[in-house]
């Protein structure tokens, strides 16, 4: 007969358990919003009490702050990925294009949305997300810089270029929420076309590397938390 002993709860290290909160809050913040992040929502979504999530994260602040900077730093990596296998930066400049073109990033881009709108009323929050802007504009630059040493692009400025680049990213991903799919060519491609102005390269040659891959698969959203 099956045994009716009830089975052995693992106890989870405070890592692993830290962990799994913000895992859970990220996933809430990607589907619902920042503004369903609550330590009793977090608990029973994961099936404990209320205080074993304060024990972590004494205040709410904190936690939303915390799962907006889980989900952005894996947008990031997975879009321009700190540790690159090819050395072809023009190569991970166009899957970048071909990644956040997609529709598969318009849950992060309407994240990004409201983390800028509530960090106006929010410190904790408004520090992350100056965070992880400049952890953009450093990965960005990064990529470029590497690019123009090697001869692929040509920039005086790679700061600048990147900073150009990601501003018109941010102005297309704005319209997240109301976007209804029906923008000329020439919007949708503005990032793009920004990018091949600002480092010397043939108009619609990235656009085209980015298209390339995009019909390979590589535009697949990356896994949520």
């Amino acid at each position: 007969m099956p045994s009716s002993a009830p089975r052995k709860r693992v106890r989870k290290s405070p890592a692993d358990r830290r962990a799994e909160i913000v895992e859970a809050a990220a996933f809430v913040a990607l589907t619902e919003g920042l503004e369903a992040i609550t330590l009793r929502r977090i608990g029973e979504d994961l099936g404990v009490r209320p205080g074993l999530v304060s024990h972590y994260f004494p205040a709410v602040e904190d936690l939303v702050a915390e799962a907006f900077g889980s989900a952005a730093e894996r947008e990031l990596d997975a879009l321009i990925p700190a540790e690159r296998s090819r050395a072809d930066p023009g190569h991970h400049l166009a899957r970048f294009f071909a990644l956040a073109m997609g529709p598969g990033y318009d849950d992060i881009s309407r994240l990004w949305i409201n983390a800028r709108h509530l960090s106006r009323y929010r410190p904790v929050l408004r520090a992350r997300v100056e965070h992880q802007e400049s952890r953009w504009r450093d990965r960005l630059t990064e990529l470029l810089r590497a690019g123009a040493e090697g001869g692929v692009f040509r920039t005086d400025d790679p700061r600048v270029t990147a900073i150009r680049i990601l501003v018109v990213v941010d102005g297309l991903g704005a319209h997240a929420n109301t976007d209804s799919g029906d923008r000329p060519d020439a919007v949708r491609h503005m990032a793009v076309t920004t990018a091949e102005d600002g480092l010397g390269l043939e108009r619609g040659a990235l656009l085209r590397r980015a298209q390339e891959l995009r019909r390979a698969g590589a535009d697949r959203p990356a896994t949520r938390p």
